[in-house]
């Protein structure tokens, strides 16, 4: 008894702290998304990541601007004698120059053309790997939501199932003074209510660890949770499901913009054959003396001119970069197709056990009931002797398993839905929370396309696309040129676009 009363303190003990450390107010799912979706590290780290790569707009659209450079030289010449050892009279000499140079290329057979649409594409990409990181930190923050009230339930099936053991030892105790049960009978009790002593222990660890993988996730430790609320757009149809998440799951739509900056690339390696023009113009003067480097230059001159480059053998270059170039679109027109069966895998998955769950979850609350009813009779038979001590442990025991698996199905099935949103790509926070303030990365990236821009960089680009080779899309469904439907796309606002 003295052990089992130490037992009884500890836990008590750990209740108690429990109950300090929890944040006294009440916490909704959408305040814990709205958290997570303003602190995760992940989340920040991937908007990062595509500011990152926003850049590479900027390094493309280069090459349609002018470059500008000055070059500066010295040069120091000792003379030790002629070929009979003769010494010169003045046998050291010098010499400075300094000069500005400005180059604008004006056609490049399309290899800046094709290098700007491929940037564009791998923004876009990398936008749906955005959104595919939000979806990912979105549903582990419902799972955590769900684990922590699920265990809190556990947790407190557990404390009521500790009391009815005790009021139970308590009475079988009680019946054995008058001889009315057996010793056998009390050890039973006795027997049971350690074993809801370490079930209490068991659940108060599991709470601690879903509380700490709710605080990794969203930021801070979770106080009183509020009820988990409806999800908005759960689907009822497996084939509407799987025609949305071929649509909108961020995995296909990443793998399609790879794919359309592999096929500019290929057009890009072919423009490598064509001739490139660029203007040019020099200005700059030389003395023949440092000590006059202040002074009039001895000649200035200013050159102008035009260049016509056109490659003729390149030793199996750009044939190569081709081919290469041509195999990395393969892989990414495969890489579409797998992305497309993942898909449809992970719709099926989710799909068929968010079903199960709700079965699952039925069948839980009819189980609680009948265990409810089933406990009080024997409770009640127990009184008249018509049940033993055992069969109302038993049934008591069924009761709180029924309890137990009813909070886990409840829990299962709130996440199977969270994972088949995500899967048809509407996990989003904007689906969880209208209210919640969306970060955009559209407006970065408008922000740095027209940094160092000139008046002329359109133009530029305008003539640098003429006569370059056209982009072939792997898929004959695109109508649109690829270049077009990307300045569409790029622009929109929406995140999910």
């Amino acid at each position: 008894m003295l052990k089992r009363s130490r037992a009884l303190a500890s836990v008590a003990l750990i209740a108690v702290v429990t109950g300090l450390s929890a944040p006294a107010w009440a916490e909704t799912l959408q305040e814990a998304i709205a958290l997570a979706y303003q602190t995760n590290p992940s989340l920040l780290a991937q908007r990062a990541n595509q500011r990152a790569l926003d850049e590479s707009i900027v390094q493309a659209r280069a090459g349609l601007r002018p470059q500008l450079d000055i070059t500066v030289s010295g040069n120091l010449s000792q003379d030790f004698g002629d070929q009979n050892n003769v010494p010169f009279a003045d046998p050291y000499s010098d010499s400075a120059s300094a000069s500005i140079g400005l180059s604008q290329t004006i056609w490049s057979g399309g290899r800046i053309g094709h290098g700007i649409t491929a940037a564009e594409a791998d923004i876009l990409a990398g936008r749906e790997n955005l959104r595919d990181i939000e979806q990912s930190v979105l549903a582990a923050v419902i799972q955590a939501y769900a684990d922590v009230i699920r265990d809190t339930e556990v947790l407190g099936i557990r404390q009521a199932n500790l009391g009815v053991l005790q009021r139970q030892l308590e009475e079988a105790s009680a019946r054995f003074e008058v001889g009315e049960i057996t010793r056998t009978d009390v050890a039973q009790s006795e027997a049971r209510l350690a074993q809801s002593e370490a079930d209490l222990a068991n659940a108060q660890a599991q709470l601690s660890v879903s509380r700490a993988s709710y605080a990794a996730v969203v930021g801070q430790s979770p106080g009183d949770l509020a009820p988990m609320p409806v999800l908005p757009g759960v689907p009822t149809d497996f084939d509407n499901a799987l025609d949305v998440a071929l649509q909108d799951n961020p995995g296909v739509r990443s793998a399609a913009y790879s794919l359309r900056a592999a096929e500019a690339n290929v057009a890009a390696a072919k423009a490598e054959y064509l001739p490139s023009a660029r203007l040019s113009a020099s200005y700059g003067g030389s003395n023949q003396d440092f000590d006059r480097i202040g002074d009039i230059a001895d000649s200035t001159r200013l050159t102008a001119g035009a260049t016509l480059s056109i490659p003729l053998f390149t030793g199996g270059l750009n044939g190569s970069r081709v081919a290469q170039a041509l195999e990395r679109a393969n892989v990414a027109q495969i890489n579409v197709e797998g992305e497309r069966r993942n898909t449809l895998q992970s719709v099926s998955s989710a799909f068929a056990q968010a079903i199960s769950a709700r079965a699952s979850l039925e069948a839980g609350a009819e189980a609680v009931r009948a265990a409810t009813v089933a406990a009080e009779g024997v409770r009640q038979e127990a009184q008249v002797g018509l049940r033993t001590t055992l069969d109302v442990l038993n049934q008591e025991l069924e009761l709180r398993s029924a309890e137990v698996t009813l909070a886990a199905a409840r829990r299962n099935e709130y996440v199977a839905q969270a994972n088949l949103l995500a899967a048809m790509g509407r996990l989003e926070g904007a689906d969880l929370d209208p209210t919640l303030t969306l970060y955009n990365p559209v407006d970065n990236y408008q922000r740095v396309r027209n940094r160092g821009a000139l008046p002329w960089d359109g133009i530029v680009e305008t003539i640098d696309r003429i006569l370059a080779p056209p982009i072939v899309p792997a898929n004959d469904a695109v109508d649109a040129p690829i270049d077009q439907q990307l300045k569409s796309e790029i622009v929109q606002t929406a995140p999910r676009n």
